[in-house]
């Protein structure tokens, strides 16, 4: 257990047995530090675990205070009360609305599952793509179908390593982006009516994915700060031919809630038991703000039932479509799947991203980046304090973009949406985050927006509508 899970079980404790009280104050980061003799960041780290247990409350410019814990146990028994029943999805039509809302360039995106394109080197990005496409030897086209780009795939490599994970470079391939690369994973271990362990709430893109190839759903909830219930896995898989599971271990969409490694050990080998592969969707892994990045599920994996996929799609080079997966014992599956679809990914966006990492200062776009959503979170959850209804619960993840808002249990996330969308803002409602379209009083808010007096009033407006639905 970490040293800040400790600090938060500890605090937690003096709330459920009554020596901190509703309302009260806990101790401010700096006399938790003292009196813990932990650092700074170590007490943030706890207060921030607990704000997602629904134990604390942060409030502007005062500090935190123990809320009601009521609403969050009754909404993790609410998700399991629905677990274990496989469903037959069917999502897509409400997605593509809200995809198309995200599309209007006269519309504040706070919906969209992208960060500014302000935040990325686009025009250093540039110069590597024309450098690529100058000196590219057209035989580059074939070398290395499917796998990919060589140079591009050690880099790859040497970023896992920087992780202390070992994967051997001729287990990586590289995609059009994460979407491919999961999307043959799910491919590669599944065939039409299988049963695949999904979070709830999970990326609706998953739900998509399992609506096309006939797939049906068993939804696993999502504990708030801790990440998928194993408990409710391990009696899913006790009860259903589960064939496959795709999480996110690492700020997962929607909530943003990281496993600890504890516990992402526990799950990986919970599946090898039963020689389940598990797909882990890590694409927001870079984008941490703690001191050191949070390791995959893939670090734990031992016997290759472990398929990793991530892109530079997220910190790097949207729009590049540039991904990859390291699909341990079933590589040449996703490979031969590759030759049957695309072929291969774009091969000056593969140069040019390599030379990129090679050359262009990744690592230091990454700390500024880093820095600027932090930046960004911090304002958006301070406007949501200021202007959103007082019973109104946010996340507060350490990392990746996105807060999972839950409204009042009257408010109707749908109703929401329409009325945004109608003052010119877009949202993610919480439906398209379930196969059975539950979340009904969730949002998903994207603070990878650069911050601005546009989006200012778009909180602000939001927050008035989200009143109006009260009933």
């Amino acid at each position: 257990m970490k040293r800040y899970e400790k600090l938060a079980d500890d605090i937690a404790e003096l709330i459920n047995t009554d020596v901190l009280r509703v309302g009260e104050r806990v101790p401010s980061v700096r006399q938790a530090s003292s009196t813990y003799r932990v650092s700074p960041s170590t007490v943030y780290q706890a207060y921030y675990l607990l704000e997602n247990r629904g134990l604390i409350r942060a409030k502007p410019r005062s500090g935190y205070y123990v809320c009601k814990p009521a609403k969050t146990v009754n909404t993790r028994l609410e998700r399991q009360a629905r677990t274990l029943t496989p469903t037959q999805v069917d999502v897509s039509e409400l997605v593509f609305s809200v995809l198309q809302s995200v599309s209007d360039p006269e519309i504040v995106p706070l919906g969209s599952a992208f960060p500014s394109p302000a935040l990325f080197p686009m025009n250093r990005l540039a110069k590597s793509l024309s450098k690529a496409t100058r000196s590219m030897d057209m035989r580059a086209v074939t070398t290395h179908l499917p796998a990919g780009n060589l140079e591009l795939r050690r880099q790859i490599v040497q970023r896992y390593a920087l992780a202390q994970v070992h994967v051997p470079i001729d287990e990586v391939v590289i995609t059009g982006g994460a979407l491919e690369a999961l999307n043959l994973c799910l491919q590669a271990v599944t065939q039409a009516g299988d049963y695949v362990a999904i979070e709830s709430p999970a990326f609706y893109a998953s739900l998509q994915a399992l609506e096309r190839l006939q797939l049906k759903a068993v939804e696993i909830p999502v504990i708030p700060g801790e990440g998928i219930d194993l408990e409710t896995l391990a009696s899913a898989l006790e009860k259903h031919p589960i064939k496959a599971c795709w999480m996110m271990s690492n700020f997962q969409n929607p909530t943003g809630t990281t496993m600890s490694d504890d516990k992402k050990r526990a799950l990986v080998n919970l599946l090898s038991q039963h020689k389940i592969p598990l797909i882990e969707d890590d694409v927001y892994n870079e984008l941490y703000f703690a001191r050191s990045a949070p390791k995959p599920a893939k670090a734990y994996d031992q016997e290759g039932y472990v398929l990793h996929c991530s892109s530079f799609s997220k910190n790097l080079a949207p729009g590049y479509r540039v991904g990859w997966t390291s699909a341990g014992r079933f590589t040449q599956k996703i490979e031969r799947l590759k030759l049957m679809t695309t072929l291969s990914a774009s091969v000056p966006s593969q140069l040019a991203i390599a030379d990129y990492l090679q050359y262009g200062g990744f690592e230091r776009h990454l700390r500024k980046l880093r820095h600027q959503l932090q930046v960004q979170q911090s304002k958006m959850r301070a406007a949501i304090e200021r202007y959103f209804p007082p019973q109104t619960v946010l996340s507060h993840p350490d990392g990746g973009y996105f807060l999972w808002v839950e409204l009042p249990e009257n408010v109707d996330s749908l109703q929401l949406f329409h009325k945004a969308l109608a003052a010119g803002i877009s949202i993610a409602p919480g439906p398209i985050f379930s196969a059975t379209q539950g979340y009904r009083h969730y949002i998903r808010l994207n603070y990878g927006c650069e911050w601005s007096a546009e989006i200012e009033k778009a909180i602000e407006t939001l927050g008035g509508l989200t009143a109006s639905l009260i009933r």
